[in-house]
């Protein structure tokens, strides 16, 4: 008998299978949530053949010469090229980074074209894409972006049920903000300092993350005040994780757990990671359905443009005032 949710026993993370009834995903993802905020789903329906080319790409990408790659470097609306060593995650939630990044991406984010509703409207972030003089580059991107987001949607909308919310929470993502980077990680040094990180500690500041990821490995999971667990690759499924933003919205339900890469391999480790959040201007507070009867909301609401904007602002130098 297949069963909704399973663990891994290298890793301890649940495997949620999209492809069981609604009602059994739907609980299989607010109990995974509720207890560790890190999930690998598999059955989300998405040709392996459009993943894989997005990590073609993704390689002949960033083995383009820095210049080239510089051309595109990132800008104020957050898309382009991000260069190795150039991020310093100040604003972490679990402990500020003491050394940059080692690893470079690409950033595209929702395509909004400049007489779009959202430029006209100067919605934040809102703009078109950068994309480098490279064939055969953008389609298969736009491709990979396009499914892993339509999996985050049904995602978002199997955990409104779960939550009793009534489409509450859907509200916020019918014209959803959405980031998909291509990742890369140089291999570091396995006597490297112990504050070199592919990606420092951090807790993801949005919504629902859904990452790709290669045979490498390196991706940890916080599990208590000072254990990591290793989400192992396992193949054709999304590494899926809980933000800040669910973390609100479910009043504390939900867990946005923190998180790290270490890739202290002797190979290169690739990852495409899509960030589904609400729309810019969504104010996010606990649900109606998340708060019990007589009870006070455990968080005040903010805007999420303003999240944004300290996150970002925190990190990237583009985003400084």
């Amino acid at each position: 008998m297949r069963t909704n949710v399973h663990h891994i026993m290298s890793t301890s993370i649940p495997v949620i299978d999209l492809e069981l009834p609604d009602n059994d995903v739907a609980d299989a993802i607010i109990d995974a949530y509720s207890r560790i905020g890190f999930a690998q789903i598999i059955g989300h329906g998405v040709n392996p053949d459009t993943i894989a080319s997005a990590f073609e790409a993704s390689s002949r990408f960033h083995a383009l010469p820095l210049d080239d790659k510089l051309a595109i470097a990132l800008d104020h609306n957050h898309r382009g090229y991000i260069a190795d060593g150039t991020a310093v995650d100040r604003s972490s939630e679990v402990v500020a980074a003491t050394a940059a990044n080692r690893s470079e991406s690409f950033m595209m984010m929702r395509e909004d074209a400049i007489d779009s509703n959202e430029v006209l409207a100067k919605t934040p972030l809102a703009g078109p894409n950068q994309w480098p003089d490279l064939d055969n580059f953008r389609e298969p991107v736009v491709r990979c972006h396009d499914a892993m987001r339509d999996v985050a949607l049904r995602v978002l909308g199997l955990i409104d049920d779960g939550l009793h919310g009534h489409g509450d929470l859907m509200k916020s993502f019918a014209t959803p903000t959405t980031w998909f980077r291509l990742l890369h990680y140089p291999p570091v040094s396995s006597d490297a300092p112990e504050d070199v990180f592919g990606s420092a500690p951090h807790t993801d500041f949005g919504a629902l993350t859904l990452v790709a990821q290669d045979s490498a490995g390196g991706l940890q999971v916080a599990h208590g005040n000072s254990d990591w667990i290793d989400v192992e690759p396992i193949d054709g499924a999304f590494v899926m994780n809980a933000g800040s933003m669910l973390h609100r919205w479910s009043n504390g339900r939900l867990r946005a757990t923190p998180h790290r890469v270490r890739n202290r391999g002797s190979s290169d480790r690739y990852s495409c990671v899509l960030f589904c959040d609400p729309h810019m201007l969504t104010e996010v507070a606990p649900l109606p359905a998340c708060i019990e009867d007589g009870q006070s909301p455990n968080y005040e609401p903010v805007m999420f443009a303003d999240v944004v904007a300290h996150h970002l602002g925190a990190i990237y130098e583009q985003h400084q005032s």
